[in-house]
């Protein structure tokens, strides 16, 4: 059975980040699955009362398929699933993952730990940290650069859904975690720490 590491962070936290270069330090040891890669269609979504998209409520995502795929990596199944592109309109092809099952399963996103069956799966639960302001410069950078979304936006978004989302569904479970990385600078020395302690268990 692989062993399952659960890293969230408020938008822009750098959660993607340092599950990137933990991977990359795991090499073969170790699989990432996202939750990004689980939104519902562009018309399944919700809009809010301007008309506006919300992909910040735990009901964008398609969790019993992110549940389906979780389970079988951690039964030894091996996965193929379509990659999502936050609906970039520079992006028209579809692309897959393909999602071996490796004796770590590093898992990302915003509703792990809201979700009870992925928080309850866990076996190590990190927490990424860091300032509101921090994350909000870092949110305009890679939105307007690497989504084609305006600043206007951007920040429309920040104030009516990604906070209020953070707030309900991420923040809450801050106390409830193994490890909380801070992350206004630099992670470097948890992200070493982990690397050790993870090179030993798998």
């Amino acid at each position: 059975m692989s062993y399952l590491i659960g890293i969230a962070g408020g938008s822009a936290s750098g959660k993607s980040r340092f599950l990137r270069q933990l991977s990359q330090a795991l090499g073969e040891k170790a699989t990432v699955l996202s939750l990004d890669d689980f939104y519902k269609p562009y018309d399944e979504q919700s809009p809010d009362e301007n008309g506006v998209v919300n992909f910040d409520l735990p009901e964008s995502i398609d969790k019993e398929r992110f549940l389906s795929v979780m389970h079988q990596l951690k039964s030894g199944k091996s996965v193929t699933i379509e990659e999502y592109h936050f609906n970039n309109p520079n992006v028209s092809d579809t692309t897959y993952k393909q999602l071996e099952s490796r004796p770590v399963i590093l898992i990302e996103g915003l509703f792990i730990f809201h979700f009870k069956e992925v928080f309850k799966a866990l076996d190590l639960k990190v927490y990424i940290n860091a300032d509101e302001q921090i994350r909000f410069a870092r949110r305009i950078a890679r939105d307007t650069k690497e989504r084609g979304i305006s600043p206007e936006m951007v920040t429309y978004q920040w104030n009516n859904h990604v906070i209020p989302c953070f707030e309900n569904y991420l923040l809450p479970y801050k106390d409830k975690v193994d490890l909380v990385v801070n992350n206004n600078h630099s992670f470097e020395q948890a992200l070493r720490i982990l690397h050790r302690y993870l090179e030993h268990r798998a």
